[in-house]
């Protein structure tokens, strides 16, 4: 993915929707801090990312067309509260527009992270917390910057808020959240730095026992399994052309941005498209504690940090296995000067077992193909937790995302075997508490072709006598739905959504279409008025679908820090826009449920969610039947002794 970058003016974009160079960042963050200027005031910068051109426009891109490239510029000031959301033309040097939103509140910063830790660190009140607790040397605390949700506190109001929560190390590399500092916490402005509240209740001791996992700390290491090597002789199969990913027949351009992080765009089977624009949007993490410390704790990963922004440089070898082509990725930082993440996207080929098998017993005849998967992938970590993000593509035409969650659970104090109703404790003294990791994919669908319909797909047991004389009768009922909404799940009925093309037909004179499988659906236990449950309601149905509007982005609104409501999908369908044969973005959302166990400290094994787009009736017959049987050359019978 060349994208080259000649002084101030950009020689080469291979195509539209290619992510924002080094130098691109560094002329808009210019553009923006000459338009400031005259203000004297310091700015600072939240995300700047790419303006994705119209879609007729890509949709039309030819090779050898002018690209004019655009970027929407996020700033904020120390002052007060507010973003100004500044539309930047890269390629005339120019500002085209600015919004001011004077209630808004930006993300949370990377670089703010250890300023809110010093200054909590600093505060006389925290510190006699601290000595209470028996801790001397505060450079052995530390303090995480949690976002801190919307409280009606007057303290609070007109404030840009962390809410901190604390723990401390035994030794300098000792691992801290062994040893939660239980029932000290404080309320932090984050502009001024200026400490407004310490909260200081119970007398709950600090966890002693050490939970490293660092291998330093091991004593006793494994090194009975033998290494496996994956190895691609003859190269990958897989491409890069104008700006393009192309494998098999699969063709796709490769996104990044600051909020979102990896994104995937204008992706096609054979030249027929099927989803113009896909991302996980949002992701929020509620805690299912009504403890006064804690009661605040739903984090919006996405919408208040942006896993971007986190994103990891990867580790040949380590975080991806086999013959790998890496993208390296740029972000501003707080100054507006770019940022780069070295391997920030993974894109690999691996062995995914059985595609398809038959065996004729009659002919004594077999025939098997392997199943291979493309993979693009990156993680992010924030704060104790580390998410691992893949998109899929399969030889028959399916799309899949699947998400990892591992790292450290976030852990708090209790009195050492005494328990936790709303967790578990997993360590003497240590307590996991139960919480979800919601997200919410935006697929903005293009099932062969830009406009689609909804239908909701129910099996239903036939309940007439007459047809269903065995009992054993049961099918398929399709339901039209012609108004944007939200839907629910319901498992008892194995309910899907598919997304129709109108325009196109299959060999049987149906249309085609790709389906929504559900495989990560999760309910919510929020209440929906709560304050808690009011910023984020999208997750209370499964599936969303809207009509396209390029400024509907994300599916709790555009400014989710501080927020007291959510201004995203429930206002969105307020509209009632038709969903018959136009042009529909699908939300979907799916999670994790996770009551924490003893085998997730000190470290947590992945667990995984996720769903899938499958065709149906998308295609005449399995798209895979051309494949070559082709025999692994590398695998040998082992023999005992």
């Amino acid at each position: 993915m060349d994208q080259l970058v000649e002084s101030d003016k950009i020689k080469s974009i291979k195509h539209p929707l290619n992510p924002l160079t080094e130098e691109e960042i560094r002329k808009a963050a210019k553009i923006v801090k000459n338009y400031f200027e005259k203000t004297r005031e310091k700015i600072f910068f939240e995300t700047i990312q790419l303006e994705e051109p119209e879609k007729s426009f890509v949709l039309n891109f030819q090779k050898g067309m002018q690209i004019s490239r655009e970027a929407r510029v996020n700033i904020f000031k120390k002052s007060k509260v507010g973003v100004h959301v500044i539309l930047v033309s890269i390629s005339e040097e120019r500002v085209i527009s600015e919004e001011v939103y004077s209630d808004a509140q930006p993300m949370i910063q990377l670089e703010e992270f250890l300023d809110i830790e010093n200054a909590v660190k600093s505060d006389s009140s925290f510190i006699k917390g601290c000595k209470r607790r028996g801790i001397v040397d505060m450079d052995l605390v530390c303090v995480d910057a949690w976002s801190a949700g919307f409280v009606a506190s007057e303290d609070e109001k007109g404030r840009h808020i962390s809410h901190i929560f604390a723990w401390v190390r035994n030794s300098p590399t000792d691992h801290q959240y062994a040893h939660p500092i239980e029932g000290l916490n404080a309320t932090i402005d984050i502009k001024t730095l200026e400490v407004i509240e310490v909260i200081d209740v119970g007398d709950v001791p600090i966890p002693k026992a050490p939970g490293n996992y660092m291998p330093e700390f091991e004593k006793n290491p494994r090194d009975d399994l033998k290494q496996i090597n994956i190895n691609q002789p003859s190269g990958v199969s897989f491409q890069f052309k104008d700006g393009k990913l192309l494998w098999d027949k699969w063709s796709l351009v490769v996104g990044f941005n600051p909020r979102e992080g990896l994104t995937l765009h204008n992706v096609c089977y054979d030249n027929r498209s099927i989803c113009y624009r896909a991302s996980i949007a949002e992701m929020v993490v509620p805690y299912g504690s009504p403890n006064k410390t804690h009661a605040r704790k739903n984090v919006f990963d996405i919408g208040e940090y942006g896993i971007g922004k986190l994103a990891n440089s990867l580790e040949l070898g380590c975080d991806c296995l086999g013959s790998i082509y890496y993208m390296d990725c740029w972000i501003a930082d707080i100054n507006g000067d770019p940022m780069k993440i070295n391997n920030g996207i993974c894109i690999h080929e691996e062995d995914h077992g059985l595609l398809w098998k038959h065996y004729d017993f009659r002919l004594d005849r077999t025939e098997v193909r392997r199943g291979r998967r493309l993979v693009i992938s990156s993680i992010s970590t924030v704060g104790n937790y580390d998410y691992a993000s893949y998109w899929y593509l399969y030889l028959d035409g399916e799309i899949e995302f699947e998400i990892k969650a591992t790292g450290v659970i976030n852990t708090v104090g209790c009195i050492p075997h005494a328990g936790d109703k709303y967790g578990t404790e997993v360590a003497p003294g240590v307590v996991g508490q139960i919480h979800q990791h919601i997200f919410c994919a935006r697929l903005d669908m293009a099932v062969d072709g830009e406009k689609n319909s909804l239908y909701q797909c129910d099996t239903e047991q036939e309940t007439s006598s007459q047809l269903n004389p065995f009992g054993n009768a049961f099918y398929v009922k399709e339901n039209a739905l012609e108004v944007e909404g939200g839907f629910k799940r319901n498992p008892d009925k194995q309910r899907y959504w598919k997304f129709v093309s109108e325009n196109k037909k299959n060999i049987m004179g149906n249309n085609t279409s790709y389906k929504i499988e559900p495989t990560g659906s999760i309910a919510s236990f929020h209440d929906p008025q709560g304050p808690s449950g009011s910023r984020m309601k999208f997750i209370f149905n499964s599936l969303w679908v809207t009509e396209f509007d390029k400024e509907e982005r994300y599916p709790a609104g555009e400014f989710v820090n501080g927020s007291k409501s959510d201004e995203g999908l429930p206002s969105f369908i307020k509209k009632k826009r038709s969903i018959k044969n136009e042009d529909l973005v699908a939300w979907h959302v799916f999670g994790l449920h996770h009551l924490p166990r003893m085998e997730d400290y000190p470290v947590q094994p992945v667990v995984k969610t996720g769903f899938k787009l499958m065709p149906v009736g998308f295609f005449d017959k399995n798209p895979s039947i051309d494949l070559v049987n082709q025999k692994n050359q590398a695998s040998c019978s082992v023999k005992d002794g």
